[in-house]
């Protein structure tokens, strides 16, 4: 007979950046909270993403350096080392004893909706009032007819490579392909991209350009607007058929053509869960799904897929399912791509040709750091409407990410041009390329023909106004001396 637990106020399914958000915060409250998890807790950020990533393109850029100045090639065990000490080092803080020790019970195990309020997980049964379903999501398995599975990693799998591939090929143009292609072609692997449109597709067209021209500069070979007919099995690897009809050697094959959300076989729709076409859990602005008792958060939605709104969406979900409130996500959401150079964007980043609002660019050939640095190849676009409200923008260049957060900022609180251009910057730092962005916003603003006008009556005022005084001051002068 299946055991039995207590009823439990929230059941978290999921132990990655959502799911720990979530259960923490709900035990926070003092809520009776359990969680579950299949595999490992951490998640993709911990063990596939952001920590190893990051990890990988700051020892790939120190390993470029130093392969030109000695010709060694790349020490790659001890680029893997530098990764899973990393890895390591954030292990603890999300292992399921930290966990625990927030005031959450963590099962390991795998878990199926039975009905509404109830859940089994391997053979036992958790009675619970609310849950928060954060599963994630996992790399798409493209289809190629003809390439053997043998061939082929993930983002999720890449890590486990022993040794460095000579020859890698990369299905997929986004993010993820362009971080990890420019990390392999920097640590001396031969890097194709196999991209169906274009690199970084739902960036600004310069901006993609820049991080082009970059990878190519790195040695990476980039076929865009190219799909895939199919492939052989070759004595190191594969040979892979374009549709231009030519041909693409490879040891390995890294599949980075997007992510599907974790979903099948959960039971949702025992409780009335309703997903999309893509199967992603459909939520509200509050994070509530079509069942008022159930909520989810994390890439297992369909927002963008980022940790940070992972955690803040957990938050808002599991603060609106234990109190009753009615918080709201935000829409202001942040991006970065961390190629070399960055690319970081916020809200609009395109014009509507000047209807409602209109872009300014700062090009970083007038930011002192960038010029000190000699990275002055990048910008800083704001779009901006007719009051001189920042509506979004884009940064390319060294520490985007983090001048991007003054945009944020300016974007969430409604701030203007002017009231950005008015802050004091600290000099001489990238963020200068924002605050230049503005400048040139408010003056371009200022030489409006009403504007100049309205400026030009105040100066002639207090010209007049200044002439008044001093010639009172000199008729009194005068008089003393008489």
């Amino acid at each position: 007979m299946a055991a039995k637990h207590s009823i439990v106020d929230l059941l978290v399914v999921g132990g990655g950046s959502a799911g720990i958000v979530g259960a923490k915060t709900a035990a926070g409250f003092g809520a009776k909270v359990i969680l579950v998890e299949q595999n490992r807790t951490g998640g993709d950020c911990l063990w596939t993403g952001c920590i190893p990533s990051k990890t990988l393109l700051s020892a790939a850029e120190h390993a470029a350096t130093a392969r030109a100045l000695t010709g060694k090639p790349t020490d790659f065990p001890a680029v893997r080392k530098r990764i899973f000490a990393a890895i390591e080092t954030f292990e603890e803080v999300d292992s399921p004893e930290a966990i625990e020790a927030a005031g959450v019970k963590v099962i390991k195990g795998t878990l199926a909706f039975r009905s509404p309020g109830l859940a089994e997980v391997d053979g036992e049964l958790i009675r619970f009032r609310q849950a928060l379903i954060a599963t994630g999501a996992a790399p798409v398995q493209v289809g190629i007819p003809g390439l053997a599975a043998s061939s082929t990693v993930t983002s999720e799998t890449i890590w486990d490579l022993e040794t460095l591939p000579a020859r890698l090929a990369i299905v997929g143009g986004g993010p993820i392909a362009c971080e990890l292609g420019q990390a392999f072609a920097r640590l001396g692997s031969s890097v194709t991209m196999i991209v169906r449109s274009r690199i970084l597709s739902k960036e600004d067209d310069d901006a993609a350009s820049l991080v082009s021209a970059n990878l190519k500069n790195d040695g990476v070979r980039i076929l865009e607007n190219s799909g895939i007919t199919g492939a052989v099995a070759t004595e190191r690897g594969a040979r892979i058929r374009t549709t231009d009809g030519g041909t693409v050697e490879a040891d390995v094959v890294l599949l980075a053509a997007g992510r599907t959300p974790r979903t099948a076989n959960l039971g949702l729709e025992r409780l009335g869960v309703d997903l999309d076409k893509n199967s992603h859990v459909i939520t509200d602005s509050k994070m509530m799904t079509s069942n008022p008792h159930i909520w989810a958060a994390g890439d297992v939605t369909g927002n963008p897929q980022f940790t940070h709104l992972a955690g803040g969406h957990a938050s808002v979900a599991v603060s609106n399912a234990m109190l009753g409130l009615k918080r709201r996500i935000s829409d202001t959401v942040p991006r970065v791509t961390f190629t070399s150079p960055e690319v970081a964007a916020v809200g609009l980043t395109h014009s509507d040709n000047g209807r409602k609002h209109h872009v300014v660019t700062a090009r970083h050939t007038h930011v002192d750091r960038a010029v000190a640095e000699d990275a002055v190849d990048g910008f800083t676009r704001l779009v901006v409407n007719k009051k001189g409200k920042i509506l979004g923008g884009t940064i390319v260049g060294p520490r985007a990410g983090e001048s991007l957060a003054e945009v944020t900022l300016a974007v969430q609180q409604g701030l203007t041009t002017s009231e950005v251009a008015g802050t004091t910057h600290p000099y001489p730092t990238y963020s200068d390329g924002v605050a230049n962005a503005a400048l040139i916003d408010v003056q371009a603003r200022l030489a409006r023909p009403l504007l100049r006008t309205s400026v030009a009556v105040l100066l002639w005022l207090r010209r007049r106004r200044m002439g008044r005084h001093l010639s009172g001051i000199g008729t009194r002068a005068q008089e003393n001396e008489a």
